[in-house]
């Protein structure tokens, strides 16, 4: 897998939780930090539970006191707006900034193989997710293991060009 893949991904950066108000605008839960990063990215395409997409842009907003409050153009009253509760909103991945040094996107590091710093390869990164105290990767293989995503104690080296990740794991664990 090289960088240059990755650009054609799409990532989850919110999601509508409702309307706020009776003009229309929407209360959304924002994966970005700060919350109302999520303004920058855009075209959207938003998402529904069938699998039904479409693209918006023009998104407008402000910090609510729990999340974002945000309009999209032709959503003019509080019925359309409902009727978006649990719409995702995606942007295509080559939308966001690059990461800082050391730090990567998760859905960058979906893909990529895994194996210890002796050569045992352990399967690929299926996904990532957080626990609080780090982020986890989940890697499948003949089995599944959970690694925490610890630099540079566990995870030694992440190389895109190679699409492999070297981490310092027991494979029997």
């Amino acid at each position: 897998m090289s960088a240059a893949s990755n650009t054609s991904k799409r990532i989850l950066i919110g999601k509508i939780m409702g309307a706020f108000g009776v003009r229309g605008e929407l209360k959304i839960l924002s994966h970005t930090a700060p919350e109302t990063a999520l303004l920058r990215y855009q075209p959207w395409t938003l998402r529904d539970a069938r699998g039904r997409e479409w693209q918006v842009t023009g998104a407008k907003g402000r910090a609510g006191s729990k999340g974002v409050v945000a309009s999209i153009p032709d959503i003019q009253d509080r019925d359309a707006a409902e009727a978006l509760r649990g719409v995702e909103i995606h942007v295509p991945r080559s939308a966001l900034p690059a990461p800082k040094p050391g730090e990567y996107y998760w859905v960058d590091l979906q893909g990529l193989q895994v194996e210890t710093v002796e050569g045992v390869p352990l399967g690929h990164i299926d996904h990532v997710f957080s626990t609080g105290a780090n982020d986890v990767i989940c890697v499948r293989g003949e089995r599944e293991r959970l690694i925490p995503f610890i630099q540079p104690n566990v995870v030694r080296q992440v190389n895109f060009e190679a699409g492999l990740m070297v981490v310092d794991w027991d494979p029997e664990f």
